[in-house]
Formats: structure tokens, C-alpha cells, sequence
């Protein structure tokens, strides 16, 4: 099984030598590398693979030390990673990951589903999934997330999922989780926000919708882009059957993306994305 290497730092000539040697003195076999430089703000990152057997902190302390100052550097052993989703009455997010992760679609495991509605509790019991609710009645914003966060953290999840989790987050809420929290968000953002998307899209006669994945940070639905796609609708479709179209969009784009950051595969930079394949 491979262990993944992120790194981020400012550029500098002769890093990938660098990098590469650690390992080959390691006698680590490298499987696969990828690199990109923001040329506009001079940082690195790369992504890679190894097989073989290494203590892991002896590793980073000897990347650290052939380094630019202030680098980050990751080093992820395989392993599925841990995932708590939260949810409000919308089925169909939920629905498709709950399956991907019965059968291992993806490399995940879904701990438990916190939703402030009861209304999706039946299909998690189908699987045998913890459901919690915490309902937001007679609370305030702030007062409801710690009661959500307490229970996020007994589980401590390496990403939390907002699978159509109808609830606007607080600042403070969104950067406790800040680069592991993704939600999935009708539309090429920011178009038809707020109530009623779809109907929106078909009183505007629009030709294409879509869906965007993104990390959550304190503006909202405007975090690092993941994954975005579209489906082409025209002139016959309802809105009932746009918002079907748009629902099949949001299940694949999300899915996507969490394969896409599951795998180590996406970093965070300003308010974008590299995404290595």
C-alpha cells in the first residue's frame, strides 16, 4: 500500500533532487510524482507516492531539514478516512455516499449522521448508521453548533461532509474545521442562492445547471472550488425536473470530490484548489 507526501513551501531550485533523495537513501521506491509552482506567488506543492517501510516523524524531520523555512509537510499512511456528515431533509447526497460507503466505492468510512431533522433517520437505520439529532429549535446559531461540534468530536472525523446540510455556519464554526469540512452547492457559484434554486434556474430559462463541491470556509459558498459539472436542460423541462437533473449533478460532483480529497489529492491555496490526478 502507498503513503502519500504533500508538500507546500516557497520554490526553490533543486527541490524535487531533494525530496527524491531522502527517499531513495531510504531505500523507499517512489511510485508516482506530481509538482506545480504558483509562479505568482513562488510556492510548490507536490504530491508523492511511495511504497516501503520508514518511521514516518524520522522522514518529515529529514524534509523539514532540506526545506525552505515554513514548509508544510504532510506524510498520510493508507488508511480509510473517517467522515461524519451532516444532513437536513434532502435525500439524495446522503442516499448515494451512505452506499459508496457500504460497498467501498470510496475510500471512506461514514462514522455517523448529525442531522437537526428526523426526517432522514429511517434511511440511515437501513444501514445501521448512528443518526443524532440536534434539533436548532429555540437556539441560537451559535448555541446549536456547539451542541453539533461536541458531537462531531466524539467521533473525531478526519473530514465532516455537509450532505445538503441546510444550515448557514458561523465563522468561528467553519475555521474549527477549516480545509475538512466540503459541501456541495446547486450551481456554478454564486448563481440562485438562497430558497428555491431550481425554481429560480427555471424562471430565469436557463440552459445548463450544475453543482459545486468546495471547502467550507467563513463566506459563504465561496470556499476553494473542488469539482464543479453540469447537465444541458432546455425550454420542456419543469422545474420539478430541473431540481431532479440537479440532484443527480450534486450526488456524482460530490462524490467526486471526496474521492478526489480522500485520495490526497487536493490542496488549498488562497482561495483555490491544485488538484493533482
Amino acid at each position: 500500500m502507498e503513503t502519500v507526501i504533500k508538500i507546500a513551501c516557497q520554490d526553490e531550485k533543486g527541490l524535487v533532487h531533494k525530496i527524491t533523495g531522502i527517499l531513495y537513501d531510504k531505500l523507499l521506491n517512489v511510485t508516482r510524482t506530481n509538482e506545480f509552482v504558483d509562479e505568482a506567488f513562488n510556492q510548490f506543492f507536490m504530491r508523492i507516492s511511495y511504497v516501503g517501510n520508514c518511521e514516518i516523524n524520522a522522514l518529515q524531520a529529514e524534509l523539514f531539514a532540506v526545506l525552505p523555512q515554513n514548509a508544510q509537510v504532510e506524510i498520510i499512511p493508507p488508511a480509510l478516512k473517517r467522515v461524519v456528515l451532516l444532513v437536513t431533509k434532502e435525500h439524495h447526497c446522503l442516499g448515494d455516499l451512505l452506499i459508496r460507503s457500504q460497498f467501498q466505492d470510496l475510500p471512506f468510512r461514514i462514522e455517523a449522521v448529525i442531522g437537526n431533522h428526523t426526517t432522514l433517520a429511517g434511511l440511515c437505520d437501513q444501514f445501521q448508521m448512528p443518526f443524532h439529532l440536534i434539533s436548532a429549535d429555540g437556539l441560537s446559531r451559535e448555541a446549536h453548533e456547539k451542541l453539533v461540534e461536541a458531537q462531531i468530536d466524539t467521533y473525531a472525523p478526519d473530514y465532516i461532509v455537509l450532505a445538503k446540510y441546510m444550515r448557514i455556519l458561523t465563522p468561528a464554526f467553519s475555521a474549527k474545521y477549516l480545509g475538512r469540512m466540503i459541501n456541495i452547492h446547486h450551481s456554478f457559484l454564486p448563481a440562485f442562492v438562497g430558497a428555491k434554486p431550481y425554481q429560480q434556474a427555471f424562471d430565469r430559462g436557463v440552459k445548463i445547471i450544475g453543482a459545486t463541491a468546495h471547502f467550507v470556509t467563513d463566506d459563504l459558498d465561496e470556499g476553494p472550488i473542488i469539482c464543479q459539472d453540469v447537465v444541458a436542460v432546455n425550454h420542456t423541462f419543469s422545474a420539478k425536473e430541473m431540481a431532479k437533473a440537479g440532484k443527480d449533478v450534486e450526488k456524482i460532483v460530490l462524490a467526486n470530490a471526496l474521492k478526489m480529497v480522500f485520495e490526497d489529492r487536493v490542496f488549498m491555496h488562497q482561495n483555490k484548489t491544485i488538484i493533482f490526478d
